[in-house]
């Protein structure tokens, strides 16, 4: 996995948000709420307790703390503070994990490591090769329950549905044209790969598959997915029906905080979002999800991950510190996960299968050529012994 870190970096905006979220939506903050006032009071009041004494929103920190270690802050409260951070802890956020001394701590992945409990059954393949591998049940389920169900009876929407394989391997005998699904559990959701072009790896032919359009451009009740909308940020850039824009893909309900999905450096993302940001810059090549596989047996040859976590900074009523933000989404960090067949396995691979064909197709070759020299050698012989027949005696 390779991060790349957009810094200096707001984690601390990202808390706060989910504070007021854990009371009551921040569409719901107002004046005319004293609860809530009183809350958001209290809050702007004890930042300083809570966060460490911040100066602003943004805060250095190294790659290791920010993605792995954790930054610390609810270090030793008394008073409000305390119970500020009794609510946070009680939030039940991946993203915050409690230390030894009592204090938290925010990072990105911290709980990625040593994770990987997902209990998945798949296909065997057997009666249907094309299904090798597929997700048939994650966790006893054979669908999810994080985006919005298709009605009020919970009928399973099609953002619910598992799809495809884990991306550790693919179905076989794949053909030009054709798309396959993997189902990625980062980020809760199937997600299509189309077929792009032949490729050669290391003498290997394989075919390119990247993500389309409907992975997070299209999205919304005009594309069938609005199941995908769920709408839980308020006073952010959004459309009027509470999806987000072309290319971003809220996972609030998927992460348990509020984090929003695009392609690094926004590449493909509507300029609602991409004109608050300076620096991007996008490149289909080097930001783009792909995988190449051979197509016989579906073995994945090289690929990569691509993706952005974003947050929405915007301000919030009665905190001090945040009484300047515009509203803008924010990139935060973007990761590439990558996969390469070694120079063992593609020796390996070519020994066994490459040059196995390549043998089992001059032997079928030599044994055609064979078969017409044989049939062509009967057709002389024929002609021959006929005209012999035909040949009259000499007197």
């Amino acid at each position: 996995m390779s991060p790349k870190l957009i810094a200096p970096i707001s984690w601390v905006h990202g808390i706060i948000i989910s504070i007021v979220d854990g009371v009551k939506s921040v569409l719901q903050i107002s004046e005319n709420d004293p609860g809530l006032a009183l809350l958001l009071v209290h809050l702007n009041a004890n930042l300083k307790a809570v966060f460490n004494d911040p100066r602003s929103m943004f805060v250095s920190t190294s790659v290791r703390e920010y993605l792995f270690d954790g930054v610390r802050f609810c270090i030793n409260p008394q008073g409000i503070a305390k119970a500020i951070c009794n609510q946070i802890k009680e939030s039940g956020s991946k993203t915050i994990r409690e230390q030894s001394d009592g204090s938290l701590a925010f990072s990105f992945f911290g709980h990625k490591n040593g994770s990987g409990h997902e209990v998945y059954e798949v296909h065997t393949g057997k009666g249907d090769p094309m299904r090798v591998l597929e997700i048939q049940k994650l966790d006893d389920n054979h669908n999810l329950q994080v985006w919005l169900n298709a009605s009020t009876e919970g009928e399973t929407s099609v953002c619910n549905q598992i799809n495809g394989t884990d991306a550790s391997a693919y179905p076989p005998f794949r053909q030009r044209g054709d798309s396959m699904y993997i189902f990625s559990a980062d980020i809760c959701r199937s997600v299509q790969l189309f077929y792009q072009t032949d490729i050669q790896y290391q003498g290997i032919p394989g075919y390119r598959y990247s993500i389309g359009e409907n992975f997070i451009n299209d999205i919304g009740p005009e594309h069938d997915n609005e199941c995908f909308c769920v709408d839980k940020l308020a006073n952010v850039i959004k459309r009027k029906n509470g999806c987000l824009y072309a290319g971003a893909l809220d996972l609030t309900t998927c992460l348990d905080a509020p984090v929003i999905l695009t392609l690094p450096h926004m590449l493909g993302a509507s300029n609602e979002y991409r004109k608050m940001i300076r620096g991007l810059k996008p490149d289909a090549k080097k930001h783009q999800t792909f995988v190449d596989v051979q197509s016989l047996t579906g073995t994945p040859l090289q690929g990569g991950k691509r993706v952005q976590f974003n947050m929405f900074l915007k301000s919030i009523n009665r905190i001090g510190i945040t009484e300047n933000l515009p509203t803008v989404l924010m990139p935060a960090i973007w990761v590439e996960e990558g996969i390469q067949l070694n120079g063992e396995m593609v020796a390996f691979f070519k020994k066994k299968l490459i040059n196995t064909l390549k043998t089992l197709n001059i032997v079928h070759w030599a044994t055609l050529c064979g078969g017409i020299g044989v049939a062509v050698m009967c057709l002389i012989y024929y002609i021959y012994q006929k005209g012999r027949v035909e040949e009259p005696p000499v007197k």
